[in-house]
């Protein structure tokens, strides 16, 4: 059997490394990587195969940056090319970026099956362009490997077939585990930038609904800044090229006691997560992390397609006003981590191998 795996971006190549390692190991299937090069930034991208210790893909499209659309659409037609040639008997795609659209797109068209690695989840809020993606792929999935109930429901509600659905867990659970073990045996960024386990917090902006509008973003770092001042510990704040091209583009004040890095490797920031007093983001990945990891959570956002973490206490949802920031920090920050952790034991890679073997001839 012959497996696909599409990816493209950050988050997609750390969810997706348990099932290239498992891949990896199997006699019983051959596999590729295709990667679409959506990040257009070395840190952010393709320094993470040579960290995580993964094989190097065998197809980059280096489609970069661009319109929704354009994105879409030059990753489509290189997509299809390339299945053609390779004819894999199921394409796997994990999460809901442009490429995990363009790739199910391409694979349902040429009669490919296609497996969604992390489906069902949802915001309910359409005006995210994940959420559209996120749908979209739902519906034109033959297997759905949900980390949740939550996201079982979810489908269902929608009219999938139960027979397409399998509760696998999440594979941030094995990521995070195995990943923290390479991190550990390589390299101390504590000690590099002279911090302290709880002694700092860290945060991540990203989101185009965020970013992109000067007063949500305003909102954001005046929010740290609060934070700062009450608590009068650093944040440390890995910056996203978009997240930065729009600071200087809004000539927005850079708030006190918050410390701009340039993007490190996510070894360096699953150290950073791992030993933070608190962590603030509007990232759905790190939202999962630190509930792995036990780390209180502020999300920066007016909703979440990871309810299950507000459902066990580890994250609170806080927008982007400063004041809200600031009391929700207040609320988190002392927090119990004792937490159950909702997404698995950390098995999911095998267990969808297991079903892919099972199911697709």
């Amino acid at each position: 059997m012959k497996i696909a795996i599409i990816l493209g971006t950050r988050p997609e190549i750390i969810k997706m490394s348990p099932i290239i390692r498992i891949c990896s190991k199997s006699s019983k299937v051959t596999y590729f990587i295709l990667h679409t090069g959506q990040h257009y930034s070395y840190n952010l991208d393709e320094i993470f195969f040579q960290e995580l210790e993964l094989p190097k893909p065998s197809y980059n499209l280096r489609i970069g940056s661009g319109t929704h659309a354009e994105q879409v659409g030059r990753m489509m037609i290189n997509i299809e090319k390339i299945l053609i040639n390779e004819q894999p008997d199921i394409v796997l795609v994990e999460g809901d970026t442009n490429t995990v659209l363009a790739g199910a797109l391409s694979s349902c068209k040429l009669h490919i099956k296609v497996g969604h690695v992390e489906a069902g989840l949802r915001s309910h809020d359409r005006k995210m362009p994940e959420e559209i993606n996120r749908i979209l792929t739902d519906h034109c999935s033959d297997l759905l490997f949900v980390p949740t109930k939550e996201a079982k429901k979810n489908l269902l509600k929608e009219g999938i077939e139960k027979k397409k659905i399998f509760l696998t867990g999440n594979t941030i659970v094995d990521a995070v585990y195995q990943n923290l073990k390479i991190a550990n045996k390589k390299m101390n960024i504590l000690k590099k930038m002279n911090l302290k386990k709880n002694g700092y917090f860290l945060a991540t902006a990203h989101r185009e609904e965020n970013v992109d509008f000067k007063e949500r973003l305003s909102g954001i770092l005046k929010g740290l800044e609060l934070v700062y001042k009450k608590y009068n510990l650093p944040v440390i704040f890995p910056i996203h090229p978009r997240t930065k091209q729009n600071i200087e583009k809004f000539n927005l004040n850079l708030p006190r006691g918050v410390n701009f890095i340039e993007p490190v490797s996510f070894l360096e920031f699953l150290q950073l997560e791992a030993n933070a007093k608190l962590v603030l983001t509007d990232s759905g990945g790190v939202q999962e992390e630190t509930c792995v990891l036990k780390r209180p959570c502020v999300t920066l956002r007016e909703n979440t397609e990871r309810p299950e973490t507000l459902k066990v206490g580890s994250n609170i949802l806080a927008g982007t006003d400063p004041k809200r920031i600031a009391r929700s920090v207040d609320l988190m920050i002392n927090k119990k981590t004792d937490w159950k952790n909702p997404f698995g034991k950390g098995d999911a890679a095998r267990k969808i191998l297991q079903i892919i073997e099972k199911c697709v001839a």
